[in-house]
């Protein structure tokens, strides 16, 4: 049931309970049930229909329930039939404890219309419960003096039952001292008694047992024992002795606490409680109360607290014992301390100097103690020293103090710090030592220059840096400490007066960053060095220097410049190819070069445009310009072509080179002017060809030449002589051949050129030259 439903149950139950009460409506008759504890549940008690003279319809019309004074449902009631059955199981010890009789209240109720009637339902006691005493083992103490007929109470036993099932009798086993007594109390109950009938002998029987039966009335009865142990007690009539009037024992200073010192035994000739002995100090006083103690039942003296032979050497202590009676025996023990070598040496630090710069003279006073050992004779001498391989040493002074002094000069940088321990050990036994530990820092001095990682620094920048750019860093290292190992940076005087140090590169004096202070051009300085000083703030400041080599790289910042043919916006440069030329011939070569460096100017050429595809190739790392095929008649006799031009760079930078061709059969047709050329030359046509004629002349001259001179040689050399489209050697030129420029970038007409004599090799390039400016 939920708790809500069950509180207005319950209220409106208490409120038909008053109305009960006050009303006609209750029934002035009482219905009385019984029934026994512990019956099974659902065990019929009665039926309310044929009690009450109602009719079983009634029951479940009229809502009849059952509700007992505490709302337990002890019986429930069946609206079939009209039987009160039992509910849950009964316990009468439980429910009502020792009243009797256990009747429970309640009522049958009846709602539409209200009525009430009343009944009570009693519940009867069976023996379920066994009679027990609360010890199992009753102790009696009599004294073998105690007068006939004493009477000796005995606890009684507890039953649960009530009644006639509660104890009904004791009784005792047989024997010859003892009878059993009963007595009724005031609740009713009974409780035994001891009769003492024979008088007791302890020098005979020290000691008795009886067994006590306590039982109750129930069919079958049942009953419960305990033993009564009686201990006959002597009468005290002998004093306790100790074996010895004065113990006498020997201690070491250095026992242990809760050492054992000695037993004192005293014997006591009667027994029982008169035998019974407690042990004591008497009159003892506080030093002895605070070192010792005594076992009050086997007489053993134990130490309580330290003993110091340098204070007390001996202690005096009277002890007694005392019997059950009141009746003691006194002794006394004489305890002699034992001197031990129980008193470490000590060490008292006078004076001590830490820090102790590194350059301290030899026999620097560094520390003073003194030391001391409060045991006498051997036990008080002592032995100081300190470990091996240190750069000091004890020197005794006066009576036990000791200096302790530098035996020669530090270095910090070595070793900066040293534990030092002194060791005191005396000649007792066993040895007894002490060690004390003590850092001395050493202080630094001035004595190491700041030292660079590298004797000498290789920078690398790129040329059109920002300004202020850092490009690297020095640092020195300095083995001093503090103000003495801070290192400041700065810029030496260049060796080269030259060199615009100061507008180049600056430094921080604090950390040793280099920063260019302006755009670096690789094409204007590739390299330049200087030194960087390095100084301390020690006093006096110490110094180092080191080199710093700066290396500019270069950057794709120049474009290629055609060197040949020249590009300058005069008349242009036309290049004679004969019809007969065959495929590969070549026609001239662009010569360009790069004022970078590196793969910046590695130049490459390809043919950008031209008058009739196919007809001219270019090299792409030479720039020689070729034939691709036979030339035919119906070729124009004019060709423009622009070569590109293009490094190596990233991102490439290019540039063109216009090329101007005319076809001829031979060198003897005249010049043909190209379509390029301005009205305003028309008159000088005729020039022009006069000009040709005379060039086709001197070249046909220089040709003819030139065959001659390699016939000449190719005679001498015995060799097979081959004339080639323009009398050109076959195989590669002299390896002594150099290309000017840089790039290999020459045309093979001035590399052949080369070969011949200086005379030779000018006339050439004046009449290209000439041709040129035409």
């Amino acid at each position: 049931m939920e708790p809500g439903k069950g509180r207005a149950q319950r209220t409106r139950q208490v409120l038909l309970f008053f109305v009960f009460l006050g009303g006609s409506l209750v029934c002035s008759e009482t219905w009385s049930y019984s029934i026994a504890e512990e019956v099974e549940v659902g065990t019929f008690i009665a039926n309310v229909v044929k009690d009450m003279g109602l009719n079983v319809e009634d029951l479940a019309a009229r809502g009849a329930r059952v509700i007992f004074d505490d709302y337990k449902p002890y019986l429930r009631l069946d609206p079939q039939n009209g039987d009160l059955l039992l509910n849950e199981q009964l316990d009468r010890e439980a429910l009502c404890d020792l009243i009797e009789p256990c009747i429970l209240h309640f009522q049958v109720l009846f709602e539409n219309p209200l009525q009430f009637f009343r009944a009570e339902l009693l519940v009867k006691d069976i023996n379920d419960h066994t009679p027990t005493f609360l010890n199992n083992h009753i102790l009696l103490k009599i004294s073998e003096g105690t007068t006939l007929g004493t009477l000796f109470q005995i606890d009684s036993a507890q039953d649960l039952d009530v009644g006639k099932n509660g104890v009904q009798n004791y009784t005792i086993s047989p024997n010859p001292h003892f009878h059993l007594k009963l007595r009724d109390s005031d609740e009713g109950r009974k409780y035994p008694e001891l009769v003492l009938d024979q008088s007791l002998d302890r020098e005979k029987e020290s000691e008795l047992s009886l067994t006590l039966t306590a039982m109750d009335g129930g069919s079958p009865p049942r009953s419960g024992t305990t033993l009564i142990n009686v201990v006959v007690l002597d009468i005290n009539d002998n004093a306790p002795e100790f074996e010895k009037p004065v113990y006498e024992v020997h201690v070491p200073e250095s026992s242990p606490l809760d050492s054992l010192i000695i037993k004192a035994s005293a014997t006591d000739l009667d027994a029982g409680i008169n035998g019974e002995l407690s042990y004591s100090f008497s009159h003892v006083s506080r030093d002895v109360r605070k070192t010792f103690e005594i076992h009050p039942i086997s007489g053993e003296v134990y130490l309580k607290a330290p003993l110091d032979f340098e204070i007390i050497q001996s202690y005096i202590i009277n002890i007694q014992a005392i019997d059950g009676g009141s009746l003691s025996g006194k002794s006394s023990i004489l305890v002699r301390v034992v001197d031990v070598n129980d008193n470490p040496p000590e060490i008292a630090m006078t004076s001590l100097t830490s820090p102790i710069p590194e350059n301290s003279s030899p026999e620097m006073v560094v520390a003073v103690f003194s030391i001391r050992d409060q045991d006498a004779g051997d036990n008080g001498r002592m032995v100081c020293s300190i470990q091996d391989n240190l750069p000091f040493v004890l020197k005794p002074t006066f009576k036990n103090f000791y200096a302790l002094v530098t035996e020669h000069p530090l270095d910090r940088e070595i070793r900066n710090e040293y534990n030092i321990t002194i060791t005191v050990t005396d000649l007792g036994t066993p040895r007894l030592k002490t060690e004390h530990n003590i850092t001395l820092l050493v202080s630094d001095v001035n004595d190491n220059a700041p030292v660079f990682t590298q004797t000498s620094y290789t920078l690398f920048v790129r040329e059109n840096n920002s300004p202020a750019l850092h490009i690297g860093s020095v640092s020195a290292t300095d083995r001093d400490s503090g103000t003495n190992a801070q290192v400041t940076y700065s810029l030496l005087p260049p060796q080269d007066p030259h060199l615009p140090l100061a507008s180049l590169v600056s430094i921080n004096a604090d950390n040793g960053h280099l920063f260019a202070l302006r755009s670096l051009d690789y094409e204007a300085l590739q390299a330049f060095e200087f030194r960087v000083g390095a100084t301390d703030r020690g006093s006096p400041a110490l110094s180092s220097e080191a080199l710093v080599r700066v290396l500019v790289l270069d950057a794709n910042d120049n474009s290629p410049f055609v060197l040949y043919p020249l590009q300058n916006g005069s008349a242009p440069c036309t290049e004679l190819v004969p019809r007969a030329a065959e495929p590969g011939y070549l026609v001239t070569k662009v010569v360009a070069v790069d004022g970078d460096s590196g793969q910046n100017a590695w130049l490459s050429y390809q043919l950008l445009k031209t008058t009739e595809p196919g007809l001219f190739g270019v090299w792409a790392h030479n720039g020689e310009v070729r034939t691709a095929r036979l030339l035919s008649e119906r070729d124009a006799a004019k060709h423009r072509l622009v070569v590109l031009v293009k490094d190596n760079g990233e991102p490439p930078r290019s540039a063109t080179a216009t090329l101007h061709l005319l076809l001829v059969d031979g060198f003897s047709q005249p010049y043909l002017p190209l379509p390029e050329a301005a009205p305003a030359q028309a008159q000088a046509d005729s020039l022009t060809v006069y000009l040709v004629v005379a060039l086709a002349s001197v070249s046909s001259l220089f040709l003819f030449s030139v065959f001659l001179f390699v016939a000449v040689r190719l005679c001498r050399r015995s060799r097979a002589a081959s004339v080639g489209r323009f009398l050109v050697p076959e195989g590669p030129l002299p390896g002594h051949l150099v290309d000017v420029s840089g790039t290999g970038t020459l045309s093979q007409s001035y590399q052949y050129e080369n070969s011949l004599d200086p005379s030779k090799r000018r006339g050439f390039l004046n009449r290209k030259l000439h041709c040129c400016k035409d």
